[in-house]
């Protein structure tokens, strides 16, 4: 079953993170006028585009729920 809260684009995914970092992370976060979670989305995306531009598109294959 699936969860109703959530899209059929976004997954979960669980982090583990030092607790300083965190309140790091939400400082900025919130400077910038975002949810943590939010910023982690921005940030992640930063740098897959970072990484696509040095080494290529990134192909994944297409995932059927």
């Amino acid at each position: 079953m699936k969860d109703k809260n959530i899209s059929n684009k976004q997954a979960k995914y669980t982090l583990r993170i030092d607790a300083q970092l965190l309140r790091a992370l939400r400082y900025i976060a919130e400077y910038e006028g975002r949810s943590a979670n939010r910023e982690i989305e921005v940030l992640i995306k930063r740098y897959i585009a970072e990484f696509e531009k040095k080494n290529g598109k990134i192909e994944l294959p297409f995932i059927w729920n």
